[in-house]
């Protein structure tokens, strides 16, 4: 069965005409129970880890500024949330989702988290969106369980994932792969193991060609046996924050091409959400949607 994180916190109140649309949270898991994609038994509910799973990843002083909302102003105001006891909540939630995921795709081959994708979160800091990263934090718990050994990030999100390439750049048991927009946020970028830099305006097929080329040869080459996929709608050409050129089409075909290499090399993958800012909230639910669709079709 395929297993879901979501929990009501994840649609967090933001000042109005704020740019990130928290509504994706609510309108996802509505529209998948609509459509009948899933039924209620597929999702279940994070609860708040052990500060441990935390600071396998993030340092105890930014940790603890964040719980204690003690961060200095400018490094609050490169989150770009109001902080707040509710939102560390959230994120520290978004974790354990990622955490328990990835536990399930073990299980049964692949599971999700309506949220997540939080790679600009840095060991000692974070920002756009992003405080604690959810997927390093889930790959350091499968190694320090055992459950996994060489783990491959797949981080298909428009912008760089540089928290992410930050926090494994030095661990040869991580190998963080991000394709991203060459001239997209972060303006700084870090070094990722391997990371393709786009043009603006990148087409359906250039990208996909490219995608078809790597990860086969990603997988061949470093053996993983756990992948962590980071399927950012962010991509899509009506994308206020991004700058390709993909059509909702294309994106789900990214997400079917990277799933069913998943499947069929027998790698346990488990999906966050990253990022999505079209100005239609039903063009965002619709992609996000697209790959619970082909979670479903391809594993179950």
């Amino acid at each position: 069965m395929l297993k879901i994180a979501f929990h009501p916190i994840y649609k967090h109140s933001l000042p109005e005409g704020h740019r990130f649309p928290m509504l994706k949270y609510e309108l996802l898991p509505e529209q998948l129970l609509y459509e009948g994609t899933c039924t209620e038994a597929n999702f279940f509910k994070p609860e708040t880890p052990s500060d441990t799973h935390i600071l396998n990843v993030h340092t105890e002083d930014y940790y603890q500024d964040l719980k204690q909302l003690t961060l200095d102003k400018r490094a609050a105001r490169k989150i770009g949330f109001p902080l707040s006891s509710v939102l560390v909540e959230r994120e520290v939630i978004i974790a354990d989702g990622s955490i328990k995921a990835s536990e399930y795709a073990l299980e049964h081959g692949i599971a999700m988290n309506i949220a997540g994708g939080t790679h600009h979160a840095y060991t000692n800091r974070g920002e756009a969106f992003c405080l604690l990263n959810d997927q390093a934090i889930g790959a350091r718990y499968l190694q320090d369980k055992g459950l996994a050994h060489k783990i491959l990030i797949v981080d298909l999100d428009v912008h760089q994932g540089n928290g992410t390439a930050e926090i494994f750049q030095d661990d040869t048991s991580v190998f963080t792969f991000s394709m991203h927009g060459k001239s997209n946020y972060p303006f700084k970028k870090e070094m990722s193991d391997l990371d393709i830099a786009l043009e603006n305006d990148t087409d359906d097929n250039t990208y996909l060609n490219i995608l078809y080329d790597i990860l086969p040869k990603l997988i061949k080459q470093e053996q993983p046996d756990f992948i962590y996929y980071l399927s950012g709608v962010d991509v899509i050409a009506t994308d206020k924050l991004g700058k390709l050129g993909l059509t909702l089409n294309g994106c789900k075909t990214r997400d079917q091409f990277v799933l069913n290499t998943c499947k069929s090399h027998n790698i346990p993958v488990m999906c966050s959400m990253g990022g999505g800012y079209s100005p239609d909230i039903k063009t965002i639910v619709e992609a996000h949607a697209n790959t619970y669709r082909l979670a479903q079709e391809i594993f179950f």
